[in-house]
């Protein structure tokens, strides 16, 4: 994982509520500037993986862990 990047640098709760609330754009961009390019777009233009990933994302927010499937 990408350390330093500007939505790293956010803090954890500013985090949880943007994965919340606009997750597929915001991580979808956060994929982006990690180099994932191609897994950034899909996430952006399927909506987080139909959703999926936006469960993913939120579990993975609240347990503190890095899973990094998809990431």
């Amino acid at each position: 994982m990408a350390k330093g990047t500007a939505i790293d640098s956010l803090g954890w709760g500013i985090n949880l509520i943007l994965t919340i609330f606009i997750d597929p754009l915001v991580q979808g961009i956060n994929r982006i500037l990690r180099g994932r390019v191609i897994i950034g777009i899909l996430w952006i233009i399927t909506g987080g993986v139909f959703g999926i990933g936006w469960i993913v994302d939120i579990v993975t927010m609240l347990i503190h862990k890095d899973i990094t499937v998809l990431a």
